[in-house]
């Protein structure tokens, strides 16, 4: 049996669904203890509740302790099984945040499993489905994760009601490294070879330093049960604030009458993102500001992810037990994550700090 302290480091959620996937994925017993001890309520919530039953099912574990507000729980999995399975988290719980916790667990099944999941799509505190879809899921792919997530209908703060499909098929992993200077380099050096007569031009502005891509940043401004200009509005002004960044833009806009009421935004480009809700007197212009802020400063880094990214791969690179990246700041959730990693693969990971970013590798 591995133990683990829930209050360690960042002290969340996420210790929860890391612990209880790799203890599903080894077949390792776990017992986590002092669960969001430090929190305002603490124990376990519907989100954390819905994502551990499921994942019971999944494995036909044995499980103590897995009730609302419980501080205490263990999990005793047995093999994966794939197939359907049909999730209520019963609130405006996050959904992204329960695959975050089951689809590592149903990467390492002998069959494909399908996931029906109702909650929240875009809900404080936790990744929106368009950035999982966009920004998580590509480096996931390009590391061996077969993963589809549809869409269906989104769920605001506070009645939910968001559906989402995922289907992931059995998956090996394998490392991924993601450094932008690296990438930039090897371009370069494409460009000068074939550059070579023509002068030391070329040369000369690799001396003067590195020059950042240029990046063209993808969004979607969404909305539902509210007029029409609220999500035009958010997608204007991110477009404004992109642009007097020096960054060009596409952002669409997506509306409907959901059962919940709400907005958003969300932006991506490459491995990094931005995003913001609405609420009730907040304006649509500061939303829209917001995220494009987000992943404004993200791009001005020369970190390959960004932060919220660095965290959510943790997990993966420790299941593939290869890999790096680099990431401007390393956030307490991405060190609580390695750290509950390294409880159950007897992995080690290296951080380094280097001139403007931090590398994480193994």
């Amino acid at each position: 049996m591995i133990r683990i302290d829930g209050s360690y480091g960042e002290g969340g959620g996420q210790i929860i669904r890391t612990a209880v996937a790799l203890s599903a994925v080894t077949g390792t017993e776990v017992t986590i203890s002092n669960i969001r001890s430090n929190r305002p309520k603490p124990g376990l919530k519907a989100q954390h509740m819905s994502a551990i039953r499921t994942a019971a099912d999944m494995t036909c574990a044995r499980i103590s302790g897995l009730k609302s507000g419980s501080t205490e729980l263990t999990f005793s999995p047995g093999d994966i099984s794939g197939g359907h399975y049909n999730i209520d988290i019963g609130t405006a719980g996050s959904i992204t945040l329960l695959l975050q916790c089951l689809m590592p667990v149903a990467s390492a099944a002998q069959e494909p499993v399908s996931l029906d999941i109702t909650g929240g799509t875009d809900v404080a505190w936790s990744p929106p489905i368009d950035y999982m879809a966009h920004v998580l899921l590509p480096v996931l792919a390009s590391m061996g994760l077969k993963c589809n997530i549809r869409l269906q209908r989104r769920g605001y703060y506070p009645r939910g009601g968001g559906r989402v499909t995922a289907i992931i098929h059995p998956s090996a992993l394998r490392a991924v490294e993601l450094d932008k200077e690296k990438e930039t380099d090897t371009k370069k050096e494409d460009e000068m070879e074939k550059e070579r007569g023509k002068g030391n031009e070329i040369e000369k502005e690799k001396e003067r330093g590195k020059e950042k891509e240029p990046c063209t940043v993808s969004g979607i401004s969404h909305s539902s049960n509210l007029p029409p200009h609220v999500m035009q509005r958010q997608a204007d002004a991110a477009t404004a604030a992109l642009e007097k960044a020096g960054y060009s833009s596409s952002i669409d806009t997506w509306a409907a009458n959901s059962p919940s009421t709400g907005s958003g935004i969300t932006l991506w480009c490459g491995h990094a993102g931005g995003s913001a809700l609405g609420k009730r007197g907040l304006p649509a212009e500061k939303v829209g500001k917001a995220a494009a802020g987000e992943i404004i400063t993200e791009l001005g880094s020369w970190a390959a992810v960004d932060v919220h990214l660095a965290d959510q791969l943790i997990p993966y690179m420790g299941l593939a037990g290869v890999g790096s990246f680099t990431v401007r700041e390393v956030s307490g959730h991405t060190r609580t994550n390695i750290w509950v990693v390294e409880q159950f693969l007897g992995v080690e990971f290296r951080i380094e700090e280097k001139k403007d970013v931090f590398k994480i590798s193994l």
